[in-house]
């Protein structure tokens, strides 16, 4: 099984991507874990190192995939 990790901040663009993402991923395939870098900013540099820009972000196999735009990651970090 592969994992996704869903980045985000909490706003309504995130929670709606969130929601869509979680609907679309096949939970056979992929445990898919929720990140709201706002509550968890420990993990910023992790979602940097991934390759994260902004959020909300989908990590997987890899590859970010960004969605829409909620924040940029800078942002997330003052």
């Amino acid at each position: 099984m592969s994992k996704a990790i869903f980045y985000h901040a909490g706003c309504p663009v995130c929670l709606n991507a969130e929601r869509m993402l979680a609907e679309a991923l096949d939970p056979k395939q992929y445990q898919i874990e929720s990140v709201h870098l706002g509550q968890e900013a420990s993990r910023i540099d992790e979602a940097e190192a991934a390759g994260v820009e902004s959020v909300p972000a989908l990590a997987m196999n890899g590859q970010v995939f960004h969605i829409n735009f909620g924040a940029a990651l800078a942002d997330l970090k003052s």
